[in-house]
């Protein structure tokens, strides 16, 4: 087996398992081990999960609240020649994580930054939602407040590429409420509850039948989740609302026909598609 080289001057940032250990690699073990220090959000669930592998170091915080004032310490310490390792509680630090302020602050000072990938709780869920993956968006946490959960649903309505959310499974029914205002109760939606863990569970459904599942099960109301939500079934006939208001303009400049060729090559629609809205604008 290879062995792995831990180099100084050096943040690993490490992958950890989100529910069952075993998802960890042998990489991450050995730079766990090997390294200086470790920087975690949390040093006492860090230390667990070192105690399972029989791993001793030392734990530095890095957490929201202090992630600013810790980036000057931590370079200071990998020019001295020290390495790093990065963790987050579970999963792939920096994904709707800390550590997005360090890395880029030492990827300034041209510090070596250096990724050990694993687990990640997103990427899991997509993975066997069985919704299309060729193309998708992360979108981290939905608000927590219906009203701004709305208006990011809303923003989102017509996002063509599969959307993965986390978000805190005690407020599922009011989220999926919301889906099912916002977007409608045909929305195809993925739970993915404690994944790797004792209890996992993956649902697809609509949402009108998600919402109906979880009011009739409050297991499901526990632990953490992924949502994911179908992107927009986009018709490819349909005309952007930016080529109408360009159309527009140009109509009070000039005949129809030489607007709507403007307008055509702007936006990359048809002529003929643009001629009939100008018509019915006249």
């Amino acid at each position: 087996m290879t062995q792995t080289t831990v180099n100084p001057n050096t943040l690993y940032v490490v992958a950890t398992p989100i529910g069952n250990l075993l998802d960890i690699s042998q990489r991450a073990l050995d730079i766990l081990a090997k390294v200086d220090v470790i920087a975690c959000e949390d040093t006492r669930h860090t230390n667990r999960l070192l105690s399972a592998f029989n791993i001793r170091n030392k734990t530095l915080s890095l957490h929201d609240h202090n992630e600013r004032q810790r980036q000057e310490q931590i370079a200071s310490m990998l020019n001295e020649g020290q390495s790093i390792a990065l963790v987050s509680d579970a999963g792939t630090p920096l994904i709707s994580d800390p550590g997005f302020h360090i890395v880029r602050h030492l990827r300034k000072k041209g510090l070596s930054v250096v990724p050990v990938p694993g687990a990640c709780a997103a990427i899991a869920a997509l993975s066997v939602a069985g919704l299309p993956t060729d193309r998708f968006s992360f979108e981290g946490f939905l608000p927590s407040k219906s009203g701004a959960r709305q208006s990011k649903l809303a923003d989102l309505a017509n996002e063509p590429r599969t959307m993965v959310f986390y978000d805190a499974p005690r407020r599922a029914i009011d989220t999926v409420e919301d889906i099912f205002t916002v977007l409608g109760g045909e929305r195809q939606i993925v739970i993915a509850r404690e994944l790797t863990k004792t209890f996992e569970t993956i649902h697809a459904n609509s949402a009108e039948n998600i919402l109906a599942w979880l009011k009739e099960d409050p297991n499901q109301l526990k632990g953490e989740m992924v949502l994911i939500i179908e992107g927009a079934k986009i018709d490819p006939n349909a005309i952007p609302d930016e080529a109408i208001k360009t159309l527009k303009l140009l109509l009070g400049e000039m005949k129809p026909k030489k607007a709507c060729a403007i307008a055509a090559e702007i936006h990359g629609v048809k002529k003929n598609a643009l001629y009939q809205v100008a018509l019915d604008l006249k």
